[in-house]
């Protein structure tokens, strides 16, 4: 293998490591490395060949970075395929992408702790207002966390 793709391979499995390690899967890091080291729109075929996924894989994971907004699927005029060029502030995608898994943790938490309050307020089990009160702390430290998370939503970045 050649020095440029031993290159293009290591950042192509440094943005797979970025996705894996916000919650994503790894194609999502590959499709954004593919169009970074090509620098131009690229067709689903060429996405596919170079980030060694299939077509029909690699379009689902493009609707969400899209919703991202990191990338964007455009159209050449006389020309029937889909091309993806990435799109907008990529380091603001990455926070976008970041801050909607926390907050989808968090919203499954405090649903979860609903549902063990109600379980509990049933219950006859002596150790029911023990965990009851741990259930209470823990949820108003999720609460802080969601505070913060939404701050940080807020935040500019240089």
């Amino acid at each position: 293998m050649s020095e440029v793709n031993e290159i293009k391979k290591s950042i192509y499995s440094a943005f797979s490591e970025i996705a894996s390690a916000i919650g994503y899967s790894d194609i999502h890091g590959r499709i954004i490395a593919a169009l970074l080291v090509s620098n131009k729109k690229l067709s689903l075929q060429e996405l596919a060949k170079e980030t060694n996924y299939s077509i029909s894989t690699i379009s689902l994971s493009l609707d969400f970075l899209e919703f991202l907004g990191m990338i964007k699927k455009v159209k050449n005029a006389g020309d029937r395929q889909l091309y993806i060029e990435l799109h907008g502030n990529l380091l603001e995608g990455l926070k976008r992408a970041f801050i909607l898994k926390i907050q989808k943790s968090i919203t499954d938490s405090l649903n979860s702790f609903e549902n063990y309050k109600e379980v509990l307020k049933k219950s006859q089990d002596e150790e029911r207002k023990r965990v009851m009160n741990v259930l209470n702390i823990l949820e108003g430290e999720i609460r802080k966390l969601d505070n913060y998370i939404n701050l940080l939503s807020k935040l500019k970045l240089p």
